[in-house]
């Protein structure tokens, strides 16, 4: 399994923070940087993997505080 794989799985299983460790590290980037990777990320996976998501977009991010 690549890291790419790795980090969807992540983001469709609302491991928000271990995704953004992963793609810091995959991309060594700036935490800003892994933020904005996520953001898009996200909505790649939301349009091309919609039934893989258990919660709303609105719910997605409850509990994780930036």
């Amino acid at each position: 399994m690549d890291a790419w794989q790795s980090i969807d799985d992540l983001i469709v299983q609302r491991r928000i923070i271990l995704a953004m460790q992963a793609i810091r590290q995959a991309e060594g980037c700036s935490l800003q940087r892994a933020i904005d990777v996520f953001a898009e990320r996200y909505e790649l996976l939301r349009r091309t993997r919609p039934d893989d998501f258990h919660v709303s977009r609105d719910e997605y991010g409850h509990g994780v505080y930036t």
